[in-house]
């Protein structure tokens, strides 16, 4: 069920009688430097809680797949057994705690089920709560802090992204593991009790740590998931150095070789960096992440839920249908249509999820999309890969994009009938919000893949408590292995 949306919390800004910044680095580290967890809306610490909630079992699902496995073999690889036993959310034995920075990341994004910021075009949780977790845990802190400075790393993924328009992701860069480092270096600093002079060096530091490309696209490479492990790692090292005195970039953001004009070059024109601080500690972005209801590249949800409408609606099998037409914003070609010959035949489950042709063909036939269809046996399935191939695409004329991912579904049938269905804005952004009975329900779902019902229980009621009384170890500890 999907409820309706409330508006997002506007609030009197921080210490709005403080002199303006004059970079975007020094106004991210005043707000940081002075927001307390008083400071925050009821509704954003409920909905910060949430999203939590939905990452961690996400997390335990990952545990099911070769990948979480070979990323803790690698990573144990490097280690030396005095250096430490951190949480690696249900893996056993852990890890030093920085390598268990990046593994959670690997766990909460490694199925691409993981929530989405649909201006921002990050995904900004998967970066954010491994650092919180993993620092707070080792300073031995409250869960209010771990919140907080989860909160704060959200805010600043959200807004860096949504300044820039879309353009990382059209010049290649994948923005998660991009601008989760230096989002990441300002919540790490808030959890150091840097001052902030010193979260401004933070994100200076992490302007020649921040990476990630989307090559991954081209062969279905592992390489997506450990962008958001990395980049908390990043923003923790940047943070960590800062204290210790040593001195960053002070234009990380706005400079000549700063974050947008170095990646975004040509297409910084058509960035307004305005936006990296508008309104901030006034409007909440986190209350604006948007859960995902499918697991697979959220640029495709639209498409997937028009097919399936349709599909139900009109009681649709493969050999009725002559072709199949899916109407997408312009900037998501690259991402999810092109090369049209791959992507009409994934042979991996990355492939898979980032494929318009086979999530259409997926949803027309199963009417669904779930972890099952992204198993190798689901892939190959030849009535699927018949009817994907059957499936092309066009651009919208008409595409609200990026505040929303639009996606419309246009079947031809055999005897000549035309059957269409659009989905406006995606299911699970502000507007359409997925509610916090549909989260509930998700996160049961993915940790029942790995963990029993009691322990699930468990560490729902540890979530939901972080705010009263429950401490980052005690967070840490219920999700160990």
């Amino acid at each position: 069920m999907v409820e309706r949306a409330t508006p997002i919390t506007r609030l009197a800004p921080v210490s709005p009688t403080t002199a303006p910044a004059a970079t975007i680095a020094e106004a991210y580290a005043g707000f940081a430097n002075r927001l307390r967890f008083v400071d925050l809306p009821a509704a954003t610490r409920e909905r910060a809680k949430l999203l939590i909630l939905d990452a961690i079992g996400i997390a335990f699902a990952s545990t099911q797949y070769d990948f979480a496995h070979r990323t803790l073999s690698g990573l144990r690889a490097l280690a030396e057994p005095s250096e430490g036993n951190a949480a690696v959310i249900g893996m056993a034995p852990g890890l030093p705690w920085r390598d268990a920075i990046v593994a959670n990341g690997v766990l909460v994004h490694g199925l691409d089920f993981d929530d989405t910021h649909v201006e921002g075009v990050v995904h900004a949780t998967a970066s954010a709560l491994p650092c919180a977790l993993g620092l707070a845990s080792r300073l031995d802190l409250d869960g209010r802090d771990l919140l907080l400075a989860y909160v704060i790393a959200v805010e600043i993924a959200c807004r860096l992204g949504t300044a820039a328009k879309g353009g990382f992701h059209k010049a290649g860069f994948h923005p998660t593991g991009l601008l989760g480092a230096f989002s990441c270096a300002v919540g790490a600093g808030k959890l150091l009790g840097l001052t902030e002079a010193q979260i401004r060096h933070a994100q200076g530091i992490a302007l020649s740590l921040g990476s990630g490309t989307l090559e991954f696209l081209e062969d279905g490479a592992w390489t997506k998931r450990l962008h958001p492990g990395w980049a908390a790692l990043s923003g923790v090292s940047a943070a960590m150095l800062a204290k210790s005195g040593f001195e960053g970039a002070r234009q990380a953001y706005e400079g000549r070789h700063g974050l947008y004009r170095a990646h975004l070059a040509a297409l910084f024109d058509d960035c307004d960096l305005s936006l990296a601080t508008a309104d901030l500690g006034a409007v909440w972005q986190t209350e604006a992440v948007a859960v995902k209801p499918l697991p697979a590249c959220h640029l495709t949800h639209a498409s997937a839920d028009a097919a399936m409408i349709l599909s139900r609606t009109h009681d649709l099998t493969p050999d009725r249908i002559q072709h199949v037409e899916a109407i997408v914003p312009r900037e998501i070609v690259p991402v999810v249509c092109e090369p049209a010959a791959q992507k009409r035949r994934p042979t991996s489950p990355y492939e898979a999820q980032f494929s318009i042709p086979y999530i259409v063909a997926t949803a027309l036939i199963h009417r669904r999309f779930t972890l099952a269809d992204i198993e190798p046996s689901a892939i190959a399935d030849p009535a699927v890969q018949a009817l994907a191939e059957r499936v092309s695409y066009s651009i919208d004329p008409n595409s609200p994009y990026p505040k929303y991912f639009s996606g419309e579904v246009v079947v031809t049938l055999k005897d000549g009938r035309v059957l269409r269905h659009r989905e406006q804005m995606n299911r699970g952004c502000a507007e359409r919000p997925l509610s916090a009975g549909d989260i509930d329900e998700k996160f049961r779902a993915n940790a029942a893949r790995a963990i029993a019902s009691a322990r699930a229980e468990r560490i729902r009621a540890v979530i939901l408590g972080l705010d009263s009384g429950v401490s980052a170890r005690e967070f840490s500890a219920v999700l160990a292995g």
